[in-house]
């Protein structure tokens, strides 16, 4: 799968690699972002081959520096944006993604950057990385699930302070509140994630993605209903498989 503008899509040893590639722009996400990853993402869901995917961000400066706002602000008319966004609604096809997700982050991640590093399942952060949601301070609100994600992330205050104040958070205060992983310097940063795609890589692949269905589905259950999902996911599998 090649001939994307705005991504580069690999596979090696199970493992799936999505790179955003706009570094000119500090790889801001735009329309056409949008649909590249809608036809990634698709494909990556149906694809047996892949157990584990990394994000990652071109260039030296972002992982993603936010939405091109000049592009997603003057849709043609609230009708057809509606439409393309029910064709095009990559971020509830994130979440909807069986395998694992690493986000692997540097820079700027400011807006849409983090909402996309919080679809993922886990995210690793070099020591430079910048942390921000700056809808508010421009008259919207982030659109792209980050007033739900953010606060399953970190808590309901520290969520609240970073969209209404538009503080910055440093990789190392994103590891405490518990936004990342694992924070590490940028030599590692690819490294590090590609060590723990691995080694979920090397486990059998239906049991991997009924433990993240059990603890993503599980999230929104009470714990009972939580409990009776995790019986259910547990009794497909045979054991030693």
């Amino acid at each position: 799968m090649n001939g994307f503008k705005t991504l580069i899509y690999g596979k090696k040893d199970h493992i799936a690699y999505v790179t955003l590639n706009r570094p000119e722009a500090l790889n801001v996400y735009n329309i056409q972002m949008r649909d590249d990853l809608y036809q990634v993402l698709s494909a990556i869901k149906d694809d047996p081959e892949v157990r584990v995917v990394i994000f990652r961000g071109a260039g030296e400066k972002a992982f993603c520096a936010g939405a091109d706002l000049n592009e997603f602000l003057t849709a043609p008319s609230p009708v057809v944006a509606r439409q393309v966004r029910f064709g095009r609604d990559v971020w509830n096809l994130f979440l909807s993604i069986p395998q694992p997700l690493i986000a692997a982050v540097h820079g700027y991640v400011l807006g849409s950057g983090i909402e996309i590093a919080l679809c993922c399942d886990i995210r690793i952060a070099s020591e430079d990385t910048k942390f921000g949601l700056p809808e508010v301070g421009l008259g919207i609100i982030p659109a792209a699930g980050g007033t739900q994600t953010l606060p399953r992330a970190v808590g309901m205050a520290k969520a609240l302070e970073m969209l209404l104040t538009n503080r910055w958070v440093s990789g190392e205060e994103a590891y405490r509140i518990g936004l990342v992983n694992q924070v590490v310097s940028r030599e590692k940063l690819l490294n590090t994630a590609e060590e723990m795609a691995k080694k979920i890589a090397s486990y059998y692949p239906m049991a991997v993605r009924n433990a993240k269905e059990a603890v993503v589905r599980g999230s929104d259950l009470n714990l009972a209903e939580g409990l009776d999902l995790e019986k259910r996911l547990a009794s497909q599998l045979k054991i030693g498989s």
